[in-house]
């Protein structure tokens, strides 16, 4: 039979709680039946000594008449549950008693009256008012507290000449109270039902208090895992449980979130893994199985619109096809490139007459759509260390893309090249990102710009998130998955290994907050501050270096524009604003190009207005002359 585990922990949490009670229980009447005993044998002491005291001279002077009358007064008073009264002497004898019959009588010193002086072995004026009492049962089953008391020999008694003791006997007699303890027995009754009361009550109240704290601190959060873990067993990777706790149910919530979110990503990735997979089968395929074919249909269009120049109506069809067939001829060299992109085979390359050779690849395209071309080549252009042929890939892509911005309406494409020196803020990505364990920390499935962000395990107020850091050095654009508070201050980790990324003692130089330290490099550390609002970034290998000398490629159009939600997946594979006349792969090849040769593209873009692509190339200078090492 299967027991939650809420019912177990309150079972076993209700015993030890019910033991405990009833232990303390126990304990308390014990302590309390002990405390009235001994109330009652005080009590019963100095009822005693009143009794020593008012028979004293009488016993003096050898009075038994009046000792005898005493006696039986006392005892018939019946004071403090007084039951009887006796006197004997050391051999046990009871010399007066207030029982009828007792007088004359011999104790039997194994009784429980003579057990005090005679069992334990001591003179019986040392004993204690505890060692003098004892309790036992009565004719009528109650029970009786019975008390003796000394009556020691005295001067008097052995220099009188009426009945002279030896002055050496130190004990002439016993004085025997006997006290009953009905009273004291139904005050021990009534205090244990109190007791035994309260302490039912007690492990009543303790259970309900523990069904209730287990209920809110364990079945709750314990539900909402097995539910949670169901869940993303279906498949529903978005699942998230509430963390309330903060205990180690809420921290393993949010391990639960975070694994989650974790695995969701990884499913992301593999699907995109398949899918960049599948291009390439697809390519492959395409390339064996369509172009040959393509390249058959287009030659004989061709010939066939020359023969037919005469014949407007069949010439245009032609056109159509052949005019169709280049494109798809497009999409296929398009994924092949996509697919299978190649190493750049750098080389002093003049970027302006690259420029000039595309153009002349694609001006017929542009005529026809009355697009004006406004050349700014800069002069004495220093060569760039690029590969020819990819560059002229790069330059196509983007005419092509400005044209079909610009549509059919005519416009304008403004194409401009320069020199530039800039400083490494702002301008240089991180192309390697590692913790100190050396796993990866880029995110190519989360693009910042079109770059591969920085992947974090952030954790703030007891919650942990995952985080994405911009990776271009002097650029702050991360993305939180909910807002932080502005002067916020969190504490990073590797997602992989959970590897602290905090570097305190390295504090931010604007405002001495703790920084967040990865490996750009072996022996090449990169700086944030944890601060949120504190734009502080280090990156001292690069700052060495100081400026650096930049080729500086523009092309703009006055086209539609670009939305600003569009902006950020622009450089995504098979993103596409184009439509169905669109693969998405033209911009994701031309990022990949200018990746791999150390450079950078941006895009800025006003809906209506048009839109301005700048690609940076990096140059050999003097104080530059690793950078492409």
């Amino acid at each position: 039979m299967r027991i939650r585990i809420g019912t177990r922990l309150i079972l076993g949490a209700g015993l030890v709680t019910a033991l405990v009670i009833g232990i303390m229980t126990i304990l308390i009447m014990k302590s309390h039946e002990n405390q009235l005993v001994f109330e009652k044998t005080r009590s019963a002491n100095q009822l005693s000594e009143t009794i020593k005291r008012s028979t004293h001279f009488d016993m003096l002077e050898n009075r038994r008449e009046n000792l005898h009358r005493q006696i039986q007064a006392i005892g018939d008073m019946q004071q403090e549950g007084l039951r009887k009264v006796r006197l004997f002497n050391k051999e046990g004898r009871i010399m007066f008693s207030s029982a009828k019959g007792e007088t004359g009588t011999t104790l039997d010193k194994q009784a429980e009256a003579c057990y005090a002086c005679h069992a334990v072995g001591r003179p019986l004026e040392k004993l204690d008012i505890h060692a003098r009492a004892r309790l036992f049962r009565g004719p009528d089953g109650t029970r009786v507290l019975g008390i003796i008391n000394p009556i020691p020999n005295e001067p008097s008694c052995s220099t009188a000449a009426c009945h002279a003791h030896n002055p050496n006997q130190l004990i002439l007699g016993v004085l025997d109270v006997n006290v009953s303890m009905t009273e004291a027995d139904e005050e021990i009754a009534r205090s244990r039902r109190v007791m035994v009361g309260l302490a039912l009550l007690a492990i009543v109240a303790s259970s309900v208090m523990l069904w209730w704290l287990n209920r809110r601190m364990v079945v709750g959060p314990v539900a909402a895992l097995v539910a949670g873990t169901q869940r993303v067993a279906k498949g529903d990777l978005t699942t998230t449980i509430p963390v309330n706790a903060q205990h180690e149910l809420g921290e393993l919530a949010q391990a639960f979130n975070a694994m989650t979110q974790r695995i969701s990503e990884t499913q992301r990735q593999l699907t995109q893994a398949d899918k960049l997979a599948s291009v390439g089968r697809l390519a492959a395929g395409v390339a064996h199985e369509i172009n040959n074919p393509l390249t058959g249909v287009l030659t004989y269009a061709s010939l066939l619109a020359k023969r037919f120049e005469s014949d407007p109506s069949a010439k245009d069809d032609l056109d159509v096809i052949v005019r169709e067939t280049k494109r798809c001829r497009g999409i296929v060299r398009e994924l092949l490139d996509f697919a299978r992109p190649m190493p750049p085979a750098r080389k002093a390359t003049d970027l302006n007459e690259i420029v000039r050779h595309s153009i002349a690849v694609v001006v017929n395209q542009l005529s026809l759509n009355s697009v004006n071309l406004d050349l700014d080549l800069g002069l004495d252009l220093p060569a760039a260390f690029a590969d020819g042929n990819q560059m002229q890939q790069v330059i196509v892509n983007l005419l092509l893309n400005a044209a079909d911005a610009i549509g059919t309406d005519g416009g304008v494409i403004r194409i401009g090249t320069r020199t530039l020196s800039l400083p490494a803020r702002g301008q240089v990505p991180l192309r390697k990102a590692s913790c100190p364990k050396g796993h990866d920390l880029l995110d190519r499935t989360v693009r910042i710009d079109g770059l591969p962000s920085v992947r974090l395990l952030g954790s703030a107020k007891g919650k942990e998130f995952i985080t994405h850091f911009d990776p271009v050095f002097g650029h702050f654009n991360h993305r939180f998955p909910e807002p932080q508070e502005e002067g916020s201050i969190a504490s990073y980790a590797c997602p992989e290994c959970h590897k602290s990324l905090m570097a305190p003692e390295r504090v931010c130089e604007v405002c001495g907050s703790p920084t967040i330290e990865i490996l750009a490099g072996p022996e090449d550390p990169f700086t944030w501050c944890s601060r949120k609002g504190c734009h502080a970034s280090h990156w001292p290998s690069q700052e060495k270096v100081g400026d650096r000398c930049l080729i500086e490629l523009q092309v703009q159009d006055n086209g539609h524009g670009i939305q600003p939600e569009d902006l950020p997946r622009l450089f995504e594979p098979f993103f596409s604003t184009k439509g169905t006349r669109g693969t998405g792969l033209g911009l994701a090849v031309t990022w990949s190009i200018v990746e791999g040769h150390n450079g950078t593209i941006d895009v800025q873009s006003t809906p209506g207005e048009g839109t301005l692509f700048r690609v940076r190339l990096p140059l050999a200078c003097a104080n530059d002359e690793n950078l492409f090492s």
